[in-house]
């Protein structure tokens, strides 16, 4: 009887290695990923604090630089579409951000959207630039938000992309992807470190998408892939830790004078389309479109029609600067949700 327990423990034993084999998942390394993620136009800058940034310096270097801040758990990949539609005319400037991409993790895991501000600003004075445009996408629309905030002189215009940045009332369950969900949960967020399912990030990618066509194998192995990059898990975790900080970017949008463009997908599950309409009642003189049957990543879901408005903005948000003419505030233009591109006009006339 006693060999025949112990034998039976032995199997157990021999399931549970086999269960946690099939579920564990250990960091991919530098040399794992770089060669997938990293191309010619990616540069590895060392900064102050010791981080070393995932950048990719791109398109007209003779054009209006235009920086651009991905979401949470998301990468410098986003931007490529626009980076085809925008690089004739205008310098585009992707990074990954601290605890994303090809950059992971950085020494003083310092993951908040201050933090952020802060590593970008180290980016842009590395790269000497003086004045250009910001805008970014969810958590990165709530970093250029501060980012203009903090920064006035040196932002000549604001994009937000279905941007964080306001203080938002609870979702729904199901319509947050489980990832998010879990990393928000003391202990399970723990587990989160070694048991990290593909599946789990083709949901949440599914739930972002209107268009289910635009998440590809590749696109799921890509999300994946830098998920599991060194340190991205770990800091993600700390990431989600963090009180939130909407509130302290919201008391300041009134004060931003760059012009701004606010897109959004009006079925945007994570972050509700009424809160492009609260962005504008804050930041005078913004502009808003509103793309019909619409996720939450306008840039990848449309994005030919995206950067053209994006174009169509800076185009004039530049030439005006050029011309030295400054914009006045001007009363928000209600939101529609028809498709139709509804402006706050640029000029003061």
């Amino acid at each position: 009887m006693k060999r025949i327990i112990q034998g039976v423990g032995v199997l157990i034993l021999l399931a549970l290695i086999v269960v946690a084999g099939s579920v564990v998942r250990f960091d991919k390394s530098k040399e794992d990923l770089l060669p997938k993620y990293a191309n010619e136009a990616s540069q590895f800058i060392a900064l102050p604090d010791g981080a070393v940034a995932h950048v990719r310096d791109q398109g007209n270097k003779a054009g209006p630089a235009l920086v651009l801040i991905h979401g949470s758990n998301a990468s410098l990949h986003t931007w490529e579409p626009w980076v085809q539609n925008l690089g004739t005319t205008y310098h585009v400037i992707t990074m990954d951000m601290p605890g994303h991409g090809l950059t992971g993790a950085v020494p003083n895991d310092d993951y908040s959207r201050t933090g952020m501000v802060n590593f970008v600003h180290e980016v842009t004075q590395k790269l000497d630039l003086k004045r250009y445009a910001i805008g970014g996408n969810s958590m990165g629309g709530g970093v250029a938000a501060q980012y203009a905030e903090t920064f006035p002189d040196e932002v000549a215009a604001l994009v937000l992309v279905d941007a964080a940045g306001i203080p938002r009332k609870p979702q729904p369950d199901g319509k947050i992807p489980l990832a998010f969900r879990l990393a928000q949960m003391p202990v399970l967020n723990k587990i989160l470190l070694y048991v990290t399912p593909r599946s789990m990030v083709a949901e949440g990618l599914h739930k972002v998408f209107v268009d289910q066509s635009k998440v590809t194998d590749e696109m799921v192995t890509r999300y994946y892939d830098l998920t599991l990059y060194d340190g991205n898990r770990r800091a993600t975790g700390i990431r989600f830790r963090l009180p939130p900080d909407d509130g302290a970017v919201a008391e300041q949008l009134g004060a931003i004078k760059a012009p701004t463009l606010i897109l959004w997908g009006d079925k945007d599950g994570l972050i509700p389309v009424e809160y492009a309409g609260e962005f504008a009642k804050r930041i005078p003189g913004s502009k808003v479109v509103i793309y019909p049957n619409v996720g939450h990543i306008p840039m990848e879901e449309v994005p030919e029609k995206s950067a053209a408005d994006v174009a169509g903005f800076l185009g004039a948000a530049f030439g005006m600067e050029a011309a030295g003419v400054t914009p006045q505030p001007v009363e928000t233009a209600p939101v529609h949700h028809d498709g139709k591109v509804e402006v706050m006009p640029l000029s003061p006339e």
